[in-house]
């Protein structure tokens, strides 16, 4: 999986009534793929994908997968807290069409050892034929996936090829970058720390800015692995403060609100997501007009009845 620059962990749309707004997801991934962006992530945590039922998770993918119609990889997030039903989900999105790596995270709440996460992340790489990409982000999980640890699991299973990391500890992902083979990918899952993980050795960023900015995100991070600093920093330096302000109030709430706002998708969410604060709102949309994201009117919701 020779895959780097940036990938997007795509938010999920829904409409008034609840229902997945699944024109709004084509589009936005359309969007995406015109953009430049170098994949697509379905369900990752930005897709307040917990909320979705099993057959709304497989729908998803299969949207994501046929509007980005074969022109970008697109990864599947196959994520449980139960090893069993991980494999289980893996299995089903490793079967949908244009699904080219599934990517796993921590089992969330249980707070396994490293040696549970160790036989989670092997039985679920096992399950499948594709590459898997780990994902480490204790701050939703619990549970901290150690470089050791890494490194066993991409010796009991040669299909598992790279990590998301999240933990936002970079002497942890230099240590893992600086110990692991050439060929495994490391990318940032913090838009903040890309340039970091990048200066480190990293191959890339999946991120939740780029839901606004596919074509800028996308820039920087190809600047910044081609040792053009000076483009990677003016970009990262003029839209940092939308990197911080998407994580104002939990993700993906403020990242749907300026959305919404760029006419992108309706402003609905799952609970326990709820909209965002009087006060985060005035200071997202200022930023973003700033910024001049607000440029689109308002799309009307569609629906996808062939899928």
């Amino acid at each position: 999986m020779d895959l780097q620059g940036c990938g997007t962990a795509l938010v999920t749309p829904f409409r008034a009534d609840g229902s997945i707004d699944e024109r709004a997801l084509y589009d936005l991934t359309r969007w995406q793929v015109e953009s430049g962006i170098d994949w697509l992530l379905a369900c990752g945590t930005t897709a307040e994908t917990p909320t979705l039922d099993e057959q709304e998770w497989l729908q998803t993918i299969r949207i994501v997968a046929e509007a980005a119609g074969g022109q970008v990889p697109v990864w599947a997030g196959c994520t449980h807290n139960a090893t069993r039903q991980a494999v289980a989900k893996a299995r089903a999105a490793a079967q949908v069409r244009g699904v080219t790596a599934i990517l796993s995270a921590n089992p969330y709440y249980n707070k396994p050892t490293q040696e549970g996460q160790y036989e989670h992340f092997k039985a679920v790489a096992n399950a499948v034929p594709l590459p898997v990409v780990l994902y480490n982000i204790p701050s939703r999980s619990a549970a901290n996936l150690e470089p050791a640890t890494v490194l066993r699991l991409i010796e009991a299973a040669p299909n598992i090829e790279g990590i998301k990391e999240s933990s936002g500890n970079l002497v942890q992902i230099t240590e893992l970058i600086t110990r692991a083979p050439r060929s495994f990918r490391v990318y940032s899952g913090d838009d903040m720390m890309a340039l970091g993980v990048a200066g480190v050795g990293g191959m890339g960023l999946i991120s939740v800015a780029s839901n606004l900015i596919p074509a800028e995100m996308t820039a920087m991070m190809r600047a910044a692995l081609a040792n053009d600093w000076p483009t990677a920093r003016r970009i990262n330096r003029k839209y940092f403060r939308l990197m911080q302000g998407i994580f104002k109030e939990t993700s993906p709430g403020p990242v749907k609100a300026i959305l919404a706002m760029m006419g992108r998708i309706g402003e609905n969410y799952r609970m326990p997501m709820v909209p965002v604060s009087p006060a985060t709102r005035a200071f997202l949309e200022r930023m973003a007009g700033e910024l001049g994201l607000l440029v689109y009117g308002p799309q009307p919701e569609g629906d996808l009845r062939m899928y």
